[in-house]
This record gives C-alpha cells, sequence and structure tokens, in this order.
C-alpha cells in the first residue's frame, strides 16, 4: 500500500489481521507523510530489544522504500544488525558518556530529520530524540518527560484492542498509530553475512563438527537469577539431544564462561563451548543450528530472528512480553505461579526464585520435541539470509 493511499484511506478496522489483507496503520496519519525522506528510529539498550524492533524497521521501510532511514543503536549492541539491509544506516552512541551524547546529537541534528520514533522512551532516548530536531517527534504519552514530543501516544494496548501486548506489537503500535501500516505484526529478522557465515563454519570444522551434523545451539546464561534455569539442567536436556545425534554447541558472554564450564562438567555429553563470538557470528551460528535450548534472552531473540526451532525456559519475565515472536517453531516454558512476573532482579517471595527453579527437565526435553516435530528446517552449513 502506497503513502498516498494511506494518507487518502485512514484505518477503517483494528485487531487481527487475515494472512490475506493488507496491512493498515492503527490510526489515520498524524502528518504528511508524502513530504517525509529521513526517518530517525532511537532504540536503546538491550540486544533482544535492538532484534524485537527489525519488524518496526521493516514495516516503515515497505512503507518508504525510497527514504533514508536510520537506528540509533548502543554502539556494544550495533553489530546485532550487521548486514541489514533495511536500515540506512546505524548511528552508535556509547554507553554512559556524556560527551559522546552530546556528539551524537549535534550529528543528529545536522542530518535533518522529518520524523523521529523513540521505540525506548527512557530518558537518555527521550533527549536525543528531542535533540535531533526532527519535525515531527513520536513517542508514548506515557514515557518521562512527554512534553518534548509533538506527537504522543496512547497505550499499545488500546491501540491493538488487547489486555496484554508484545513488546514487538509495543513498538509497531508506535509507528501504526502515526500511519504506518503494522496491522500484519512482521516477524523478526536478522541477516547472516558472508563473513559471519565463513567464520562460524571453520570454527565448527575446528571442532570436528561435520556440515551434515545437527547442532542443538544452547545458552546457559542469563542477567539475573530470576531468569537462569539451573546449568545442571541444561546438561540433562543436552545429553538427551546428544543421544539423539545432535551436537551441543553452547555460548555466552566472556564473563559468563563459567556457566559453559560448569555445564561441560555436568554433562556426559560433549559439549563445544564458545564465549568470544561476535554476535554477527551467534547470528550465523543460531542460523546453522537446528534447535535453540536457552533462558529467555536476547541470545535466545537472534534464534527466533533466523528461524530456529526454539525452547525457551521463563522465569520472572513477562512472558506475554518476551516470548519468541512469530516463530512457529518455537515454546515457551514455565510454571505458573501468583507472583509471576515481576521485576526480577531479585526474588521477593521465596528465598530462591523458585519461578525458575520448578522448571522440569521433562518438562523443557517434551518442548524439544514438539518443535522439533514440527521443524521441516534441513541441517545447513551455509545457514539462511
Amino acid at each position: 500500500m502506497s503513502v498516498s493511499e494511506i494518507v487518502e484511506r485512514p484505518l477503517e478496522a483494528r485487531g487481527e489481521e487475515s494472512p490475506a489483507t493488507e496491512p493498515r496503520p492503527l490510526a489515520p496519519a498524524r502528518f504528511p507523510w508524502r513530504e517525509v525522506r529521513r526517518v530517525l528510529v532511537v532504540r536503546l539498550r538491550s540486544i533482544g530489544d535492538t532484534v524485537l524492533a527489525t519488524p518496526a524497521l521493516h514495516a516503515l521501510r515497505r512503507f518508504l522504500p525510497g527514504a533514508e532511514i536510520d537506528i540509533l543503536l548502543e554502539d556494544w549492541v550495533a553489530p546485532v544488525l550487521e548486514g541489514f539491509t533495511e536500515v540506512s544506516r546505524v548511528i552508535t552512541v556509547e554507553r554512559g558518556s556524556m560527551t559522546a551524547r552530546a556528539r551524537v546529537a549535534k550529528g543528529l541534528r545536522a542530518a535533518r530529520y522529518d520524523v523521529a520514533f523513540n521505540l525506548h522512551g527512557g530518558t537518555t532516548a527521550t533527549i536525543l530524540t528531542r535533540a535531533s530536531g526532527a519535525r515531527h517527534r513520536v513517542g508514548y504519552a506515557s514515557y518521562r518527560y512527554s512534553r518534548l514530543y509533538n506527537h504522543a501516544a496512547p497505550p499499545a494496548n488500546e491501540l491493538w484492542g488487547k489486555t496484554a501486548t508484545h513488546s514487538v506489537e509495543q513498538q509497531l503500535a508506535l509507528l501504526g498509530w502515526a500511519g504506518v501500516p503494522v496491522s500484519d505484526r512482521p516477524p523478526s529478522r536478522l541477516r547472516v553475512t558472508d563473513k559471519a557465515r565463513g567464520s562460524i563454519n571453520e570454527r565448527l570444522r575446528a571442532e570436528g563438527i561435520g556440515e551434515g551434523e545437527q547442532v542443538a545451539l544452547f545458552h546457559p546464561a542469563a542477567a539475573f537469577e530470576t531468569k537462569q534455569w539451573a546449568t545442571e539442567n541444561f546438561a540433562r536436556v543436552a545429553e538427551k539431544l546428544s543421544a539423539d545425534n545432535f551436537r551441543v554447541v553452547a555460548v555466552a558472554a566472556p564473563d559468563e564462561a563459567e556457566t559453559l564450564e560448569a555445564l561441560a562438567n555436568n554433562s556426559a555429553a560433549r559439549v563445544t563451548a564458545f564465549t568470544e563470538l561476535t554476535l554477527p557470528e551467534v547470528t550465523a551460528l543460531a542460523a546453522r543450528s537446528a534447535l535453540f535450548v536457552g533462558n529467555d534472552s536476547g541470545i535466545a531473540h537472534m534464534a527466533s530472528a533466523v528461524g530456529t526451532p526454539s525452547v525457551v525456559v521463563f522465569g520472572s519475565s513477562k512472558i506475554e512480553h518476551w516470548r519468541p515472536w512469530a516463530n512457529p517453531l518455537s515454546e515457551a516454558v514455565r510454571e505458573e505461579l501468583p507472583c509471576q512476573p515481576c521485576p526480577g532482579y531479585a526474588c521477593a517471595e521465596f528465598e530462591e526464585p523458585e519461578c525458575i527453579r520448578r522448571v522440569t527437565v521433562e518438562k523443557v526435553i517434551m518442548a524439544t520435541e514438539r518443535v522439533l516435530a514440527g521443524s521441516q528446517k534441513p541441517p545447513s552449513p551455509a545457514g539462511r539470509k
């Protein structure tokens, strides 16, 4: 649907979109989209947040195929979008540096954006959105310092007409309220670069993993104790998959190496561990894998974004907001407790975070069997683009 059609024909109905229905915005256009040439999207913070912004970037690109669409990310997470062709430019800002923020703000203003969307809502993101000087600055009315926007949207759940919304839906709704067609809720997506694919193939060969062997990718680390399933439990799942002829490969950050060591030491299965992969290499490894098993994390969202069958163990997190997005071959596994969800930094109800501790090995193994049974993905050394 073209920009002119959207401007002339505002949304007639909200709610679920049938596959045969053209995507629609969630409200009439807030400004003349025909005049928009440059768009800034601000999405600070984590790996998962960045991956879950890709449906919004896709919706913008198909709506404005000839526009310059830039995204502002924190520098450490920017490599997640390496090779991602639906943005014109990835702009980075150093985390915690006031000097870097001032420099970036100056560059944003010089770019003379027509529209700036703040998909984050934090103070820094809001200030940088305002500093861009964009003619149309769009954020949620619930954001702090919302007076700095000249277009403030109502809550996402109201726009979608549902009680709970996913992070992807929350970001899409902001665009949809401004007039961008989003009703089809596009999937998240990442690109596997040739460089990363070649590097991962070499790394796997060096570990004795052949091109025809099935890889089960594990990510047993997490940001908080309330989100980290016991390493011993992951070890049992690894043994089961190894017995089913999977090669178990585990990834974590360098400061999480002890978790991978514990996984290898507690499992009778051979575990190949990587702690120094770049983010593009993680994407390539996820695409090469026939299965992902891990905690609720950015790595889980990366696996889902390349369509890898996934089983994600949940503890304190709000599952409706953070489950794998638009991947039919995925399951989120958790034990229901009255205290869920919670902020997740520490357990306020029990001495130990029972929400994650009570998830059984059997439940996770059964979930892996279901997603594998539904998978038609053959093992591929090349991965997918």
